[in-house]
């Protein structure tokens, strides 16, 4: 048994390593979202022309970690600032964030999020970053079925973020508007 536990441990620790030795120094957040979405320039990569057009729909479903803005949220913001500081015109951009799960806690208003059980009390951390992608035009839908199992009312979104029959129904809309999935 102690061998196993040493193995396990030994194994962990050299997964972990290339964790350990990334070097993040270069990346930056901005330029359309200041405090959220770092991303690094890429060297030999030239700009994308100007007239390039994304429209992307982001499925987020899992909750942020304690304390901090949901992850899936915050690569809606790298991708919008790293595709406007590398050509790509901001109108030409358009970004969906679809929300389900646990994860449907965190488009709630921090009134909301501190009164709702699920929410754990207290204010939401992902809050200023739904505000500033909201601010940016990025959607946030959420998956009405969730709403439900979560008792989550219309009024208690942050404003701007809309209410879907599912996040299924979501997405089948969006991409009949166009809309790829990005996996990340």
């Amino acid at each position: 048994m102690r061998i196993t536990t040493t193995l396990a441990l030994a194994l962990a620790v050299i997964a972990a390593a290339p964790l350990a030795a990334q070097d993040r120094s270069a990346f930056k957040p901005g330029p359309v979202i200041t405090e959220f979405g770092p991303h690094a320039p890429v060297p030999g990569v030239t700009q994308l022309p100007a007239d390039t057009e994304f429209a992307v729909a982001f499925d987020v479903a899992t909750p942020a970690a304690e304390g901090s803005a949901n992850r899936g949220f915050e690569s809606a913001a790298r991708f919008l600032n790293m595709h406007v500081a590398n050509g790509v015109r901001q109108e030409n951009i358009r970004l969906a964030v679809v929300v389900h799960g646990k994860a449907s806690l965190e488009v709630l208003t921090n009134a909301a999020h501190a009164a709702n059980a699920a929410g754990g009390g207290g204010d939401n951390p992902s809050a200023k970053l739904v505000e500033a992608l909201l601010e940016a035009d990025v959607r946030f839908i959420l998956c009405g079925q969730s709403a439900a199992a979560y008792g989550i009312k219309p009024e208690d979104l942050i404003p701007g973020v809309e209410m879907a029959l599912s996040a299924m129904t979501a997405h089948a809309l969006l991409q009949q508007n166009g809309f790829t999935v990005n996996p990340f």
